[in-house]
């Protein structure tokens, strides 16, 4: 049977920005570009670790449904806002952010407060806007690290202060994938795959490293499964070899048992 040929050269073409490159994978053995390509771009979008802010807690706000004098938006609204900050978080526990604006003006990310916890990628985020000298916004953001996405309803329940407003949190740290497949001629074949991600990250990772994690993730995942073959065949073997050793165990022992019963009884 003919071997399914591995892919020879792997290369990373810059993009419009530091955070988006072309990664390109040839050859591909037919049908293996769509293959390949599918579950990187499975993983890229789901499973790699990133952070975000889970909830927030805003003064003058009870719940998402309200309105804050001289602020432009309305809550809602700034939780949208907030949805889109890009995070790299170095803790395992939630870390809270404080911002405090006053006055006339743009309320960036950038206002936030600084944390050695905490690096913001995109500080020139809108977050909203106050509409007179005399406004205020002052919010304090619960970030933590997490995967894929997760809604207020899959999180766990957890007693909460009074004001505190859950968030759906989108962690991955990439923003698209796309997919393209191109042929390209192998020898006099000229219907192997060219394998073309288009990669776009939101900055707290580069798409080289994005692009490794998500190869680790499925090598661990297959890794798992030749494990417990190997671990199902050692059983097996195990279990043939201890059949075949019980059936001659026994006759040994009732052989012996025959040669007792056979010998004569000594005389006093």
């Amino acid at each position: 049977m003919e071997k399914i040929a591995l892919p020879q050269k792997i290369e990373f073409i810059e993009g419009a920005s530091a955070s988006h490159k072309q990664v390109i994978i040839e050859p591909c053995y037919p049908g293996y570009g769509a293959t390949i390509g599918n579950a990187l771009r499975r993983v890229l979008l789901s499973s790699l670790p990133g952070a975000a802010a889970i909830g927030v807690k805003i003064k003058g706000a009870d719940h998402e449904f309200m309105t804050l004098p001289h602020v432009k938006e309305d809550v809602l609204e700034l939780i949208l806002n907030l949805k889109k900050l890009r995070l790299k978080v170095f803790s395992d526990e939630v870390v809270k952010l404080e911002l405090d604006a006053r006055g006339e003006k743009e309320v960036k990310a950038a206002d936030i407060k600084k944390n050695s916890l905490v690096e913001v990628a995109n500080p020139n985020l809108v977050l909203g806007h106050i509409t007179d000298m005399a406004g205020s916004l002052s919010m304090e953001i619960s970030v933590a690290q997490g995967a894929g996405y997760i809604t207020v309803e899959s999180r766990e329940s957890a007693k909460n202060e009074i004001g505190y407003i859950e968030m759906d949190s989108i962690f991955s740290p990439v923003l698209s994938v796309g997919v393209n497949i191109e042929n390209v001629r192998v020898g006099k074949m000229t219907n192997w795959d060219k394998l073309i991600l288009d990669l776009t990250t939101d900055g707290t990772i580069t798409p080289e490293a994005a692009f490794q994690e998500a190869v680790d993730i499925l090598i661990n995942q297959f890794n798992a499964l030749v494990e417990k073959t190997d671990k199902e065949e050692a059983a097996e073997i195990k279990k043939t070899a201890k059949a075949e050793i019980e059936p001659a165990t026994e006759a040994a022992v009732e052989d012996k048992k025959s040669k007792k019963r056979g010998r004569p009884k000594k005389h006093e």
